[in-house]
Formats: structure tokens, C-alpha cells, sequence
């Protein structure tokens, strides 16, 4: 009767451990807004970067522009937490002075310009907290339409005379904002 007893405890005992063993290795599922990264200069073989900016890439999925980032309305600049934006050195934003350091990237949509807006507030999920009394800039950037239509929020840098063009394309919008150095 012991060694019954002792062989079910055991067994009791090992199918316990899997089954916590199998629990604790179920994942997340996959993020409907995949984060994504931008940087420039973009080779990775280049390591001396000048601006990075980590953000969430929201779909469209049939849905307006206007509809996830209202004209007129403070947006995060893609899905989730506002995105991060690394300056690596001091530059000009728009022709303004920022110094060199970690940001969230904040803008106001609008139909003929865009606000880009630099805060102080980091880690902060989507705009709901966004405080004006934190920017470190705001510029105005103007809107142009693109030829084809991006399904993903994208962010992308080129080089421009003096530094880089910080390109954000949605549907058919597009903004392009200078950072120089």
C-alpha cells in the first residue's frame, strides 16, 4: 500500500511539474502593430548613426487615415507606445535647435501640414498622457501624396544636404521632415 501510494505521489508530482513546465512556455501571440526601427545612415555596417527612431507600424486594413490619426489631434506617430527617437548628436529639427538624447515622437495630422513634435516624456503608451508643457519642439512639415499606397505606418530616412530627411508614409500621405546637423 506505501509503494502504491508513493508511486502515484510521484507520478502525481511528475505530471504537475509538465504541466507547469508547458505553461510556462506559452508565448504572445504575435503583435497586430509589429515594432519596427529606422535609422540613419541605415547600413547596418555603419555604426556612427545619427537618428534613430523605434516605433510601432499600425495597417490600414481598409480604415482612413483620418480615422486612426485625426487631423487636428495629437497621435503618438504609429501603434502603442509613442515611438522613441535617439539623437545621437545635437541637430536642427525644421531649422531648431535640439540637443542630443532620447525623445517620444509626437505629431498633429493635418490636411495640407503636419506638426512634428519632440517631447521629454518617455515610455509613454499611445498619447493619452502627451503634456505640451514637455515639448522640446514643434515644426511644421507639409504633406505631399505619395504614388502608391503604403499599407503599414512607415518611417524612413534619406540623406539631404547636412544630415537627413526623416520620411513618414500612410496610405497616400507623406511627410518629410529635415534634421540637420
Amino acid at each position: 500500500m506505501k509503494k502504491s501510494t508513493f508511486l502515484s505521489t510521484i507520478a502525481f508530482t511528475f505530471i504537475m511539474l509538465l504541466a507547469t513546465n508547458v505553461n510556462a512556455q506559452k508565448f504572445a501571440k504575435l503583435d497586430k502593430s509589429p515594432l519596427d526601427a529606422s535609422s540613419f545612415p541605415a547600413s547596418y555596417k555603419d555604426a556612427n548613426k545619427q537618428i534613430k527612431v523605434v516605433y510601432g507600424r499600425p495597417f490600414l486594413k481598409g480604415r482612413s487615415l483620418n480615422d486612426l490619426a485625426p487631423n487636428g489631434k495629437v497621435w503618438r506617430t504609429g501603434a502603442n507606445e509613442a515611438p522613441y527617437i535617439t539623437l545621437y548628436n545635437d541637430m536642427k529639427i525644421g531649422g531648431k535647435n535640439v540637443k542630443a538624447g532620447n525623445y517620444s515622437l509626437f505629431t498633429i495630422p493635418g490636411e495640407k501640414e503636419w506638426t512634428i513634435i519632440l517631447s521629454t516624456d518617455i515610455n509613454v503608451w499611445g498619447a493619452y498622457s502627451y503634456n505640451e508643457a514637455n515639448d522640446v519642439v514643434r515644426v511644421k512639415a507639409p504633406v505631399t501624396a505619395g504614388d502608391e499606397s503604403i499599407e503599414n505606418f512607415s518611417i524612413a530616412f534619406t540623406e539631404a544636404n547636412g544630415g537627413a530627411n526623416m520620411h513618414l508614409a500612410w496610405g497616400t500621405t507623406r511627410v518629410v521632415v529635415p534634421f540637420t546637423k
